[in-house]
Protein backbone atom coordinates (compact mmCIF):
# COMPACT_ATOMS: atom_id res chain seq x y z
CA UNK A 1 0.00 0.00 0.00
CA UNK A 2 1.45 3.31 -1.02
CA UNK A 3 0.35 7.20 0.55
CA UNK A 4 -0.95 7.72 -3.29
CA UNK A 5 -2.94 4.67 -3.11
CA UNK A 6 -4.94 5.36 0.44
CA UNK A 7 -5.25 8.81 -1.16
CA UNK A 8 -7.50 7.47 -3.80
CA UNK A 9 -9.57 5.67 -1.26
CA UNK A 10 -10.11 8.58 0.74
CA UNK A 11 -11.19 10.55 -2.03
CA UNK A 12 -13.68 8.17 -2.53
CA UNK A 13 -15.05 7.77 1.01
CA UNK A 14 -15.16 12.02 1.15
CA UNK A 15 -17.18 11.43 -2.25
CA UNK A 16 -19.73 9.02 -0.90
CA UNK A 17 -20.02 11.05 2.71
CA UNK A 18 -21.31 13.93 0.63
CA UNK A 19 -23.84 11.91 -1.55
CA UNK A 20 -24.69 11.16 2.03
CA UNK A 21 -24.84 13.83 3.79
CA UNK A 22 -26.31 16.13 0.78
CA UNK A 23 -29.70 13.79 1.02
CA UNK A 24 -29.42 13.94 4.77
CA UNK A 25 -30.57 17.84 4.72
CA UNK A 26 -33.79 16.99 3.69
CA UNK A 27 -34.45 14.66 6.74
CA UNK A 28 -37.12 15.35 9.37
CA UNK A 29 -35.64 16.42 11.98
CA UNK A 30 -37.53 13.43 14.18
CA UNK A 31 -36.37 10.96 11.37
CA UNK A 32 -33.00 12.65 12.34
CA UNK A 33 -32.55 12.24 16.03
CA UNK A 34 -34.94 9.06 15.96
CA UNK A 35 -32.74 5.90 17.40
CA UNK A 36 -32.81 2.06 17.31
CA UNK A 37 -33.05 2.28 13.60
CA UNK A 38 -30.12 0.19 13.28
CA UNK A 39 -28.47 -1.22 15.88
CA UNK A 40 -29.09 1.02 18.62
CA UNK A 41 -28.32 4.13 16.30
CA UNK A 42 -30.81 5.94 13.80
CA UNK A 43 -29.93 7.82 10.32
CA UNK A 44 -27.88 11.24 13.01
CA UNK A 45 -26.23 8.87 15.20
CA UNK A 46 -24.74 6.55 12.36
CA UNK A 47 -23.39 9.79 10.28
CA UNK A 48 -22.54 11.37 13.83
CA UNK A 49 -20.40 8.24 14.54
CA UNK A 50 -18.55 8.12 11.47
CA UNK A 51 -17.05 10.84 11.51
CA UNK A 52 -15.91 10.66 15.27
CA UNK A 53 -14.56 7.14 14.68
CA UNK A 54 -12.94 9.11 11.19
CA UNK A 55 -11.41 11.97 13.59
CA UNK A 56 -10.07 9.30 16.42
CA UNK A 57 -8.06 7.18 13.94
CA UNK A 58 -6.54 10.10 12.06
CA UNK A 59 -5.56 12.04 15.60
CA UNK A 60 -4.01 8.47 16.67
CA UNK A 61 -1.71 8.73 13.13
CA UNK A 62 -1.11 12.22 14.31
CA UNK A 63 -0.28 10.92 17.78
CA UNK A 64 -2.88 13.26 19.09
CA UNK A 65 -4.32 12.33 22.35
CA UNK A 66 -7.28 13.24 24.32
CA UNK A 67 -9.82 13.32 21.54
CA UNK A 68 -13.44 13.77 22.67
CA UNK A 69 -16.45 11.34 21.71
CA UNK A 70 -19.08 13.12 19.54
CA UNK A 71 -21.38 10.21 20.20
CA UNK A 72 -21.33 11.28 23.31
CA UNK A 73 -21.86 15.05 22.89
CA UNK A 74 -25.59 16.13 21.71
CA UNK A 75 -26.52 15.15 18.32
CA UNK A 76 -25.52 17.68 15.58
CA UNK A 77 -28.46 18.42 12.76
CA UNK A 78 -27.16 17.48 9.26
CA UNK A 79 -26.16 21.06 8.18
CA UNK A 80 -23.57 21.00 11.40
CA UNK A 81 -22.62 17.49 10.48
CA UNK A 82 -21.47 18.68 7.38
CA UNK A 83 -19.33 21.77 8.45
CA UNK A 84 -17.61 19.29 11.10
CA UNK A 85 -17.25 17.21 8.38
CA UNK A 86 -15.52 19.75 6.10
CA UNK A 87 -13.07 20.50 9.09
CA UNK A 88 -12.19 17.03 8.80
CA UNK A 89 -11.32 16.69 5.63
CA UNK A 90 -9.40 19.96 6.14
CA UNK A 91 -7.23 18.11 8.84
CA UNK A 92 -6.58 14.88 6.88
CA UNK A 93 -5.30 16.70 3.88
CA UNK A 94 -2.72 18.49 6.04
CA UNK A 95 -2.10 14.60 7.43
CA UNK A 96 -2.07 13.38 4.02
CA UNK A 97 0.49 16.28 2.71
CA UNK A 98 3.01 15.07 5.44
CA UNK A 99 2.65 11.43 4.95
CA UNK A 100 5.50 9.17 2.96
CA UNK A 101 5.31 5.76 2.03
CA UNK A 102 7.65 4.77 4.70
CA UNK A 103 5.33 6.11 7.20
CA UNK A 104 2.36 3.39 6.52
CA UNK A 105 4.46 0.97 8.18
CA UNK A 106 4.86 2.20 11.61
CA UNK A 107 2.52 1.13 14.50
CA UNK A 108 -0.65 2.42 15.63
CA UNK A 109 -2.68 0.21 17.93
CA UNK A 110 -0.43 -2.73 17.91
CA UNK A 111 -1.45 -2.25 13.77
CA UNK A 112 0.57 -0.84 10.28
CA UNK A 113 -0.68 2.70 9.96
CA UNK A 114 -2.17 1.61 6.35
CA UNK A 115 -4.09 -1.31 8.04
CA UNK A 116 -6.00 1.21 10.16
CA UNK A 117 -6.03 3.49 7.55
CA UNK A 118 -8.24 1.02 4.94
CA UNK A 119 -10.06 -0.20 8.00
CA UNK A 120 -11.15 3.59 8.54
CA UNK A 121 -12.61 3.16 5.12
CA UNK A 122 -14.53 -0.05 4.97
CA UNK A 123 -16.00 1.19 8.46
CA UNK A 124 -16.62 4.57 7.15
CA UNK A 125 -18.80 2.29 3.92
CA UNK A 126 -20.68 0.06 6.69
CA UNK A 127 -22.27 2.87 7.81
CA UNK A 128 -22.77 4.95 4.60
CA UNK A 129 -24.84 1.77 3.44
CA UNK A 130 -26.90 2.15 6.60
CA UNK A 131 -27.17 5.49 6.22
CA UNK A 132 -28.55 4.80 2.78
CA UNK A 133 -30.80 2.20 3.47
CA UNK A 134 -32.60 4.47 6.00
CA UNK A 135 -32.69 7.51 3.33
CA UNK A 136 -33.89 5.47 0.34
CA UNK A 137 -36.58 4.42 3.29
CA UNK A 138 -37.47 8.23 3.37
CA UNK A 139 -37.57 8.32 -0.61
CA UNK A 140 -34.09 10.12 -0.76
CA UNK A 141 -31.70 7.52 -1.99
CA UNK A 142 -28.45 9.23 -2.20
CA UNK A 143 -27.78 6.87 -5.54
CA UNK A 144 -24.95 4.71 -6.57
CA UNK A 145 -22.26 4.96 -3.76
CA UNK A 146 -19.73 2.17 -5.83
CA UNK A 147 -15.70 3.01 -6.04
CA UNK A 148 -16.22 2.16 -9.30
CA UNK A 149 -18.79 5.24 -10.03
CA UNK A 150 -16.31 7.48 -8.40
CA UNK A 151 -13.21 6.05 -10.26
CA UNK A 152 -15.35 6.01 -13.66
CA UNK A 153 -16.67 9.95 -12.71
CA UNK A 154 -12.89 10.84 -11.93
CA UNK A 155 -11.62 9.72 -14.57
CA UNK A 156 -13.68 11.66 -16.85
CA UNK A 157 -13.06 14.91 -15.61
CA UNK A 158 -11.52 17.45 -17.12
CA UNK A 159 -7.77 18.25 -15.41
CA UNK A 160 -7.06 21.42 -14.36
Amino acid sequence: MRVDDLRILYDYDRWATIRILNRAVAVPPFEWSDSNRIDRRGLGGILVHALGVHERWRCAWQGIEEVAQRELEPLLTPEELRADWDIEWTALAAFFDGLLDDDLDGPVDDLPVWQTMTHVINHGTQHRSEAAVLLTRLGLSPGDLDLQVFLEERAHQPVG
